[in-house]
């Protein structure tokens, strides 16, 4: 079973690697072959291609229900109703709508954001809506979430927005179980709310008790993922095996007191403790760590309750299974991975083992088991990995498994009862959690308590595996001690880095704003930091950072802000907080007289690493508009150069060109204002004179970027162009000769991600072959 079930799990992944799906040809031959495996019993075999075969078909329904291109960015009536907790986002709702009888060319599930709405928005209602609709679509950038990806593993199938006109109609509120689930985590979640208004800990207690994560801090997930405790704050299987571990025994005891004895003590806890666990499940949405928890437990339960022995290994694999039948997407989100090797570790370290540990043997081996287990995935999926995890654990989880989530329960269900006396025993866990918080951001405030890590070879997952699986062995086993050697390829990691005299450019896809970064052979700069839409979410944190760790950069040489429109210096604190620059350079008054700081003005040069760099404008009085006097940088090697012009316009261009004239010319231009009709005029792209224009445009934006007549001088001067709204991040390398470009969408297309199709008809192959 064991094999079997590991084969069915690697066709499941396989799939998952594939750009296109196979055609129908290719799987009648998979299905020919799965009849023989079976009829020679090759079972492993029947499994791994039983395993491909179901994702296959499941991968292919799921495309079905998208969007159809008539459809995109035109309003529709539907009717259906909210199924996921609404979860503010500055001035907007975001919440997943279950669309009941859609009309065709929609997809059943969707993900709303309504603006401002004058309404009390809650789980479970049913709304007749006119919305907006586009297909799934999600920035490209290595090292960071994409959010089309975890879409498709949601089944939802279009986003959009709401249109307060016609008006919103509520229509009632849905029957139902999963609607009923629903209404009552709004219903908690409201009640918290007015328990504990604006509180520091109310998030958590929410994410602790419904599963509702949307109060939680940036700030806050930050120290939870430099102290390696953000499994305490996801409801999960440990949370789940708790409530249930402590629904059993109290059944059990008064049950053998009180109950009668035509049902066994044991079968009445383990129905009890089953119920407990399925409730709880519900309230955190049934994700896939608490499903399969429940799996678990259903197995564990209804052996206990038979009296009945089933080895953990075999409930591990036969969640595993029931899981992958289900929903093999699962494969798709780190928490798949994380949850069930979490398991197999605590398994490993303790099913089978001779003799009792001692004490604080038994305390510190289930968190340093998963500190270790789990660094390889930490890394493949973010990265990095908190070194102080173990002791941040240690703390964490006595805290939080044994005090506060069964308390934070019992008062959920003395909100319905004794709302005083449960808002008293809210505050108590708020000072508890307040105390813990304050340990824990210090311990994340150590230099040491993360380590980062560009993204490891294919290879060295296993390698980590096998090593770990030798270094949690018991003592006596040979070689023990060897596993150490196994986990270097982890951390050893060969990457490439410009030669002398060259360097590498890289515009990140932040949307409608604009990213890049440079490196050279020692030294990398950032040239602005894209946007931020609210105090969680910004392109510093989700775009930047998460590529300057995959490039293992760990500190700034340069960090230049052209001016400072939102989209252009939205992401800039968060970069700075978390990878500081020894020199800040901008136009604008706000970062340029901060310390270790400076304007940006025309006649700036330096070299690093052989390679030239040169500040081209603005000017010295500047322009009138802010935009013209955005920092214009030239960076030049010995054959090859870029330019990069902020939002520059058509004044500040044609300054440009009587000041540069011929010099202006470079093989790389980053365009312009995003390709705006009011910049890129003839005479200065005819003085550049690109290889090739890069344009930072949000996929679809309001404001029609890149231009129309801008893309027709483009073919006039037959300069050929690359948008990040089609392919993604672009990077740049040169050469002694010739330059070296790819993108984003070449290197990470998977078959779930959408074409890129712009508004004019092109696709992510038309602009530049």
């Amino acid at each position: 079973m064991t094999l079997s079930s590991l084969a069915f799990l690697l066709g499941i992944t396989a799939v998952q690697q594939l750009r296109v799906l196979p055609g129908g040809g290719a799987l009648l031959l998979v299905a020919i072959l799965l009849a023989s495996a079976v009829w020679k019993r090759y079972w492993p075999l029947a499994a791994l291609l039983g395993g491909i075969l179901w994702t296959c078909g499941l991968g292919a329904w799921y495309l079905q229900d998208s969007l159809g291109t008539d459809y995109q960015q035109r309003s529709m009536l539907i009717k259906g109703y909210i199924s996921s907790l609404p979860q503010r986002r500055g001035d907007k709702l975001d919440f997943e709508f279950k669309v009941l009888e859609p009309p065709p060319s929609c997809p059943g599930k969707l993900h709303l954001s309504w603006f401002s709405p004058k309404f009390d928005l809650k789980a479970g209602q049913i709304w007749q809506l006119n919305v907006k609709l586009k297909a799934p679509y999600d920035r490209l950038n290595p090292g960071s979430f994409n959010h089309e990806t975890w879409l498709f593993a949601n089944h939802i199938g279009a986003t959009g927005r709401v249109n307060p006109q016609p008006a919103p109609v509520l229509l009632g509120e849905k029957p139902g179980l999963a609607a009923l689930f629903a209404n009552l985590r709004q219903t908690i979640a409201t009640r918290l709310e007015q328990a504990l208004p604006e509180h520091e800990q109310l998030g958590l207690l929410k994410a602790l008790s419904i599963g509702s994560q949307d109060g939680i801090s940036q700030n806050q997930w930050q120290v939870f993922r430099r102290t390696g405790t953000t499994h305490l704050v996801v409801i999960s299987g440990s949370h789940i095996s708790l409530v249930a571990g402590l629904v059993f025994l109290a059944v059990r005891r008064a049950w053998a007191r009180w109950g009668t004895l035509q049902i066994a003590p044991q079968r009445a806890a383990a129905a009890c403790a089953w119920l407990s666990a399925l409730v709880y499940a519900g309230l955190a949405g049934f994700s896939i760590p608490t499903s399969r928890a429940v799996i678990m437990l259903s197995v564990a339960l209804a052996a206990l309750a038979g009296q009945r022995h089933v080895s953990a290994w075999r409930i591990l694999l036969l969640a595993l299974l029931t899981v992958l039948v289900f929903e093999p997407l699962a494969v798709l989100a780190a928490g798949f991975w994380l949850s069930f090797v979490a398991v197999a570790l605590l398994i490993y370290i303790s099913a089978g083992r001779l003799g009792r540990a001692g004490f604080w043997h038994e305390a510190s081996m289930p968190q340093l088991a998963a500190a270790l287990g789990l660094a390889p995935f930490l890394i493949v999926f973010f990265q990095q990995v908190s070194l102080i995890a173990p002791l941040a654990n240690w703390l964490a989880v006595p805290v939080i498994g044994l005090l506060v989530v069964p308390l934070a329960l019992l008062a959920v269900i003395m909100l319905f009862i004794l709302p005083a006396a449960a808002a008293w025993l809210l505050q108590c866990l708020a000072l508890l959690l307040d105390w813990l918080w304050h340990i824990l951001e210090k311990l994340a405030e150590l230099p040491w308590a993360t380590l980062y890590c560009p993204t490891p070879s294919w290879y060295a997952l296993p390698f980590a595996g096998l090593g770990i699986l030798l270094l949690l062995a018991p003592r006596g086993v040979p070689g023990r001690y060897l596993g150490g050697a196994l986990l270097l390829p982890l951390f050893w990691v060969k990457l490439d880095k410009p030669e002398p005299n060259q360097a590498w450019l890289t515009l990140l896809d932040v949307g409608q704003g604009l990213a890049v970064v440079v490196e050279t052979r020692q030294h990398a700069l950032v040239f602005d930091t894209g946007s931020r839409f609210s105090p969680e979410f910004d392109m510093g944190t989700a775009v930047l950072v998460p590529f300057l760790h995959n490039r293992a950069i760990t500190t700034l040489d340069s960090l230049i802000i052209s001016h400072d429109d939102l989209d252009h210096s939205g992401g800039a604190a968060a970069l700075l907080a978390e990878i500081p620059a020894a020199e800040v350079l901008s136009s604008a008054r706000r970062w340029a007289e901060r310390s270790n700081s400076n304007y940006c003005w025309a006649g700036q040069v330096w070299s690093w690493d052989g390679v030239q760099f040169q500040m081209l404008g603005p000017p010295q009085p500047g322009f009138t508009k802010e935009n013209n006097n955005s920092c214009v940088l030239r960076i030049s090697t010995a054959s090859q150069s870029f330019l990069l012009t902020g939002d520059i316009e058509k004044p500040a261009e044609s300054w440009l060109v009587s000041q540069y004239g011929p010099e202006l010319h470079s093989s790389i231009l980053i365009a312009p204002h995003h390709g705006s009709n009011s910049s890129s005029s003839y005479d200065f792209l005819q003085q550049v004179a690109p290889q090739l224009v890069l344009i930072p445009a949000g996929y679809l934006n309001r404001f029609g970027f890149p231009h129309q007549q801008v893309l027709n001088t483009y073919r006039l001067l037959n300069l050929p162009w690359l948008n990040t709204a089609l392919v993604g991040a672009i990077s740049v390398h040169t050469g002694n000769e010739d330059l070296q470009i790819s993108s984003a969408w070449q290197e990470h297309q998977r078959y779930w991600l959408s074409g890129r199709l712009d508004w004019n008809g092109e696709t992510a192959g038309d602009s530049a072959d």
